[in-house]
Order: structure tokens, then C-alpha cells, then sequence
């Protein structure tokens, strides 16, 4: 096994240039040398390994098999060192920290509260990627994810956020017109991508739900601005929406809401937590019991 302090960085370096341009004459210019020097580098990274990397061809390169395997290899190693340099900065080290959110949770929770974290924690670079609720917390290379649902996704942790009720919400010129639940049926319903939501709301004010057709929206979010638009009626969690009821340009006809789900903080069983994701879950869970104690009565 090949000591670590005798690896031929240089030569390694060397390689994966020439094998990215598959020429040493540019991969000479990218590394600031002669192309003799690359040259000269792979071939003696060549004899160190007892195998040819490269087939030197009359106009360039092609790589050997024993140089495709070790092409990725490299460019990952050199991608994560990158990486890890890139979190280095104003003197101190950065920690990443991935999480993907719901969109409706990012625009109605999270966003306007997301320069707090940034003061009480300088130090982590938090990269925030919304989602329509259909995460892979491994293709996508996330520390946590935020969903709404039940909290039962295999392999996976979930801690309860807050609850999310759902109620209809409307422009106000269609509100004017509503005097009952049951004046929902002779609405336009507009629906998410869940399909039971209506009929639970329905059955809590004891009115036979009405067949659904129209636009199916992949956000809460989204939902509400057509609503808003006087597109039709939309099932929303209203503490998401808090803006635009407030501004009126939504108002709630009825005050009956449903529990359908709730908001969860989730990270893959397997993924153990280093101090960014303790941080951040920390601070969620904090502005989440000072919202809770600004709302009781």
C-alpha cells in the first residue's frame, strides 16, 4: 500500500488534467507548466504504477482502462478537496449545511425567519433547495429535509415540527358569495396532489363531498396564489398563508379546519448529526416554541 506522504500529488494532478483534455499540451497551459513537465509527470506516475495510462496517439490522447479507473477517482478526490478549501473564509472554516424544504414551509415559515439563523450562526453556509414534498435525502446529497406528511418514511428519522390545518381559503369577492359549507360544492375546488384532502374537509362539516376536476397544483403555496387570483377555492394550511390573509387578498369563508398532516424535520437514520445540523435543529425548534407561545392566548 502506497504510503500517504510519499502519494505524487503532482503527478496525480498531472494526470487528471491531461485525461480531462485528453492533451498535455493543454492541460499543461490549465497547470501553469510546460508540456514537457506534464508529460514528464505522467509518465513517471506511469512507472510508479507498473501500468500505461495513456495511449499516445499522433493527435492526442485516449485513455487505457487502468486510466479510467482512475480518472473518476481522482476528480472526486480534487472535487472534495475544492470543496473543503471553498468552506475556508474571513479566517475561519465554514460548515455546509444541505437541507431541502417544502416549498409552502419555505415561503411561508422559514424564509422570513432565515436571517435570524444566519446572525446566531455566521459560521455555517446553509444551502436551502425547495421541493414539492418528493425528496431523496441521498440523490441530493441533503443533511435534513422538512416534509409534510404523517412522519413515516422508511430509513428515515422525523421530529415533529408543527401542525398544519387545513381550511379553505378564497378571494374575498367569492367569499361574499358563500353562506354555508355546503355553497363549496357549486365552487371551483382547486385541489394538491393529495386527493383525500377535500373529501376530509367535506366529511368534518358533514356535507357529501362534490366529484373534483380541474388544476392539480404541487404546492400550498402556489394553490393559494390562485386562489388569490379568483381561480377557485384552495384547502390550504392557513399559518402558511399568514400574509395574504392578513393583506386580504385571501380571507377563510369558514372557520372549520382539518388535520391532514403536519410539518416534520427529517434526516436519514443512517446519517449521524455533526454540530451544523444540532445548530440548525436546535434553532427550528426554538422558533417554533416562541411562535407557539406568541399565538396562545
Amino acid at each position: 500500500m502506497m504510503d500517504r506522504a510519499q502519494l505524487p500529488l503532482n503527478a496525480l494532478r498531472a494526470f487528471e488534467a491531461a485525461a480531462r483534455h485528453l492533451n498535455f499540451t493543454r492541460a499543461a497551459i490549465e497547470l501553469c507548466v510546460s508540456q514537457g513537465a506534464v508529460s514528464h509527470q505522467v509518465a513517471q506516475l506511469e512507472r510508479r504504477l507498473g501500468a500505461r495510462l495513456f495511449h499516445r496517439l499522433p493527435r492526442g490522447l485516449a485513455l487505457t482502462d487502468e486510466g479510467l479507473v482512475l480518472v473518476p477517482v481522482l476528480a472526486e478526490m480534487f472535487d472534495r478537496v475544492g470543496a473543503t478549501l471553498d468552506q475556508y473564509g474571513e479566517g475561519r472554516f465554514r460548515e455546509l449545511l444541505k437541507v431541502g424544504v417544502v416549498g409552502t414551509f419555505a415561503t411561508g415559515w422559514l424564509l422570513p425567519r432565515l436571517d435570524i439563523f444566519a446572525r446566531a450562526h455566521p459560521s455555517i453556509d446553509l444551502r436551502i433547495s425547495t421541493n414539492n414534498n418528493r425528496v431523496d435525502l441521498v440523490a441530493e446529497g441533503l443533511d435534513f429535509a422538512i416534509r409534510f406528511g404523517d412522519g413515516a418514511w422508511h430509513g428515515t428519522h422525523a421530529e415533529p415540527l408543527l401542525r398544519a390545518p387545513m381550511t379553505p381559503v378564497c378571494a374575498p369577492a367569492i367569499a361574499a358569495r358563500l353562506k354555508s359549507p355546503a355553497d363549496l360544492v357549486h365552487e371551483r375546488l382547486l385541489r394538491s396532489y393529495r386527493p383525500d384532502e377535500w373529501a376530509l374537509w367535506f366529511d368534518a362539516v358533514g356535507v357529501p363531498a362534490p366529484n373534483l376536476r380541474g388544476p392539480i397544483f404541487d404546492s400550498a403555496a402556489l394553490m393559494g396564489s390562485a386562489a388569490a387570483a379568483g381561480l377557485g377555492i384552495a384547502l390550504v394550511p392557513a399559518g402558511m398563508l399568514t400574509r395574504e390573509l392578513a393583506s386580504e387578498l385571501l380571507v377563510q369563508p369558514f372557520p372549520i379546519e382539518v388535520d391532514v398532516g403536519r410539518y416534520w424535520l427529517t434526516r436519514l437514520i443512517s446519517r449521524p448529526e455533526n454540530a451544523a445540523m444540532r445548530h440548525f435543529r436546535d434553532w427550528l425548534m426554538e422558533e417554533m416554541s416562541s411562535a407557539s407561545l406568541q399565538s396562545s392566548p
